[in-house]
């Protein structure tokens, strides 16, 4: 088969290049010891100071791989989770993961290493956005070469949509009633007034500030901004903080050297055991007025002697605009929450069924098909067998077994995808769904469905599941076309007595134009295992008539079609 050999030769390039330590062009590292002048009262390094050095690695990877001046556009969120001392030496890499038209995302990795006990462990990591200063460059496309470049490629096309639609996200929680409800009235004497932590300074942007371009330098930015939020946190708690995750920056507009940058800060909120300070930067030349160049919000904990966070005293917001920061506060948080629990955790710590509702849909959706990405991504897939140009893989690692078919198609990818996403036609040429029935219409890309499978023992109670299916066309040319599921809960739709609940981990579609290629992937759970395992022991060969019946049923249908669901999906191809 033409694009399983395909498949194979890249798999195995992507292995040679493994074993052969491949190094991203891109790729830019910096080593610094941190010396007194870099440190805090705790001997700790500032990160102010920390945050330009990324901010300059980042710069000059994306200023290679664009090969003109670039400027740092945002900055997404970064957890801090260790502290690094002095005497002891900070790493950062940061490369490229992908283009797009005129900006790029940059990983960037932080690590620290003591030179005395040869120990390495990481800081932090953070995803930047770079944007080509000349209008005229078209930015050359990432061209992954090792199995962990093409999953930060792929999922640096999730990550971008997440960053587009943010604002949204914070005004859809911001009208949510539960939220607003959620101001409590504390006692007067115990409650604090946010004005007594609220800091204004000034700074004159000097050449050193400046960078190659004349502009003042992001991270620089950045550190001034970290230093007034942290006299802020500490006007609150009268002790020194740690800052443990800042928001995302977003740079609305450049300074240059002449500028006065003016620095606010403030306690938006305090939660049990942590804190949330905003901050703004505008700046100003002459009699010109301030122009607003950026804003973010940082999360910091008072630690006691034994390093455990010290419990935080409720405020007193000002009315208006500090009920209005207390309240996006709390949507902040709800944010952070989400993104901790559904997105940060590693995918074998996610828990299944996941609460859906509409403040978390957009982290469950990414969670949903980046998890489908990373399986897809794995390179040590076994043939298991094969039948008439369908087949059957397995790949078993930390006690999970996935398993991949993969058959040729012969009707357009756009096509199939249309096809293979109404999930409520499955039944038509996969005996093992009952009934599927769509619940809720999310959005244009995705669906929750309940679906009916009938027991693999006889007399036994039939299985339902609650999906999420999220749906993906290729960003760009290359790209497969997507179609993820994974388990919910729905509070509407709770187990019942004639269902024995299933919950499916990863399972879904990827559909490739050029090779004509369709691969089906699931990770399974204990519900799904029965319905592979005799074809994965070789005894069944079940999953070759399903997929046979998947291929006629796209040949059946490349004509006759569901015109109102075709008609919405071609609208957003």
């Amino acid at each position: 088969m033409a694009s399983e050999s395909h498949h194979k030769e890249n798999l195995h390039n992507l292995q040679l290049e493994d074993e052969g330590q491949h190094r991203n062009p891109s790729e830019v590292k910096m080593s610094q010891i941190v010396v007194p002048c870099h440190a805090n009262h705790c001997g700790e390094l500032s990160i102010g100071q920390l945050l330009k050095w990324m901010d300059c690695t980042a710069c000059l990877s994306a200023e290679r791989h664009a090969g003109c001046p670039c400027v740092t556009a945002s900055l997404d969120d970064i957890y801090f989770e260790h502290t690094i001392g002095v005497g002891q030496v900070v790493n950062i890499k940061a490369k490229v993961n992908r283009a797009f038209n005129s900006s790029m995302e940059v990983g960037i990795e932080v690590s620290c290493e003591d030179l005395y006990s040869g120990r390495h462990w990481r800081v932090c990591q953070a995803f930047a956005t770079f944007v080509a200063k000349r209008t005229d460059v078209q930015l050359k496309q990432v061209v992954p070469c090792t199995h962990q470049e093409q999953v930060e490629h792929s999922l640096a096309a999730e990550r971008r949509r997440m960053r587009l639609i943010h604002h949204n996200i914070m005004q859809d929680l911001l009208n949510n009633k539960t939220l607003q409800r959620s101001i409590k009235s504390h006692d007067e004497d115990e409650a604090l007034s946010t004005e007594r932590t609220r800091v204004e300074s000034v700074e004159l942007v000097l050449p050193p500030h400046a960078n190659h371009q004349v502009n003042t330098f992001g991270g620089q930015i950045m550190a001034w901004m970290e230093n007034v939020a942290t006299i802020a946190a500490s006007r609150l708690c009268n002790a020194h903080p740690t800052l443990r995750a800042i928001d995302m920056f977003h740079f609305r507009g450049p300074s240059q050297v002449g500028d006065r940058l003016v620095l606010k800060a403030i306690v938006n909120n305090t939660f049990k055991n942590s804190m949330e300070v905003g901050v703004c930067a505008e700046a100003y030349h002459g009699d010109e007025p301030l122009r607003h160049i950026n804003s973010a919000f940082m999360t910091f904990e008072v630690l006691d002697e034994k390093g455990r966070p010290r419990p935080l005293p409720p405020i007193k917001p000002e009315p208006q605009e500090g009920q209005r920061r207390y309240q996006e506060a709390l949507a902040r948080k709800k944010i952070r929450l989400d993104r901790k629990y559904i997105i940060s955790c590693k995918q074998t710590e996610v828990p299944l069924s996941v609460p859906w509702d509409t403040s978390n849909q957009v982290y469950l959706s990414y969670n949903n098909v980046s998890a489908l990405k990373m399986l897809a991504a794995k390179n040590n897939w076994d043939l298991s067998s094969k039948k008439n140009k369908v087949s059957l893989y397995t790949v078993e690692e930390s006690q999970s077994l996935c398993f991949r078919v993969e058959f040729e198609m012969e009707i357009p990818a756009q096509r199939a995808f249309i096809l293979l996403s109404d999930l409520s036609r499955r039944h038509e040429w996969d005996q093992h769904y009952t009934l599927c029935k769509l619940l809720l219409r999310v959005d244009e890309d995705d669906f929750i469905y309940q679906v009916v499978t009938p027991s693999v023992s006889k007399g036994g109670k039939y299985q339902d599941f609650i999906l999420l299916a999220s749906r993906r066309p290729p960003c760009d040319s290359g790209d497969p076309y997507v179609i993820a599921l994974r388990s919910v809960a729905l509070p509407s739709h709770p187990p019942t007595e004639e269902f024995h609940r299933g919950e499916v981990v990863c399972a879904g579609f990827t559909i490739y134009e050029v090779s004509k290629s369709i691969c089906y992937y699931n990770q399974t759970s204990p519900e799904v295992l029965p319905y592979i395992s005799t074809d994965i022991a070789g005894l069944s060969s079940s999953f070759y008539s399903i997929f046979c019946a998947c291929r006629q049923y796209l040949l059946d249908n490349i004509i006759t079609r569901n015109k109102l669901f075709s008609v919405r999906i071609l609208k957003r191809l």
